[in-house]
């Protein structure tokens, strides 16, 4: 198994991305703790997993939250070595001047800041292990952007390039950085994306513009996470790895 005896936190880990990296992780060998703000969907991914996974309350924009989260999982397990930095937000589709402040600072909260928090709850925790892991989950939006999202494609445009000098800074301290970037996905933002009904129809008009000829599923981004989080990447820091069936050339 890939991560064998490996202690992982991955946040928004109740739905989407998060839960199906949590199941990838977990069938991989590794403990798993299972973060989010809703309680009943960690819970019931925690209970879907079993005994190697716990479900943790958590509002990732909270320091408190975080700090308290990553003790809990060394209470758990005893130690820590990935954590996922996956929970995000998008304001709706639409013209910029129209997405009003509080959009704006929930956006930058959840996607940005969190990674802030969790940094200073976590890097001395892996620091102390010898080292590991922090995979942050970007977006093909904050390096090929378009109208509509203006100020979203701008906190993953954050998400991306702090990751990179998030690996350089940590290096030194044996701790890995890396950032996957899916194109647009098979998740509960899916219609916040397109500021359009989940119809086929809508669906067709963006799938049209990936080369691959689909939107990414779950599973595309956790066997990325798992590759990025594993020993077979022991020499890869600092990278925007795209998920994204060819969106981005």
């Amino acid at each position: 198994m890939r991560l064998h005896n490996k202690i992982a936190i991955v946040t928004g880990a109740a739905s989407g991305f998060g839960a199906e990296i949590a199941r990838v992780f977990a069938r991989e060998g590794a403990k798993v703790a299972v973060l989010d703000i809703d309680a009943e969907g960690a819970r019931a991914v925690a209970r879907e997993i079993g005994g190697s996974a716990i479900a943790i309350t958590a509002d990732v924009t909270s320091r408190a939250d975080i700090d308290a989260a990553v003790a809990a999982t060394l209470d758990a397990f005893g130690g820590l070595d990935i954590v996922v930095n996956n929970a995000g937000w998008s304001h709706k589709n639409r013209p910029m001047l129209e997405v009003p402040e509080d959009e704006f600072d929930r956006v930058y909260a959840i996607n940005v800041k969190s990674i802030y928090h969790m940094a200073f709850a976590a890097v001395p925790v892996l620091e102390k292990r010898g080292g590991g892991v922090i995979l942050n989950i970007g977006s093909t939006a904050g390096i090929r952007p378009r109208p509509g999202l203006t100020w979203y494609n701008g906190s993953k445009g954050a998400v991306n390039l702090l990751s990179r000098s998030m690996a350089v800074e940590l290096a030194p301290k044996k701790i890995r950085v890396n950032c996957i970037a899916p194109v647009m996905g098979v998740t509960g933002l899916l219609e916040q994306f397109m500021g359009l009904p989940d119809t086929p129809e809508n669906r067709a008009k963006f799938t049209a513009t990936v080369p691959l000829g689909r939107l990414s599923e779950p599973v595309d981004i956790a066997n990325a996470a798992l590759y990025l989080a594993s020993d077979e990447a022991a020499f890869v820091t600092g990278v925007v790895l795209e998920v994204d069936g060819g969106r981005t050339i």
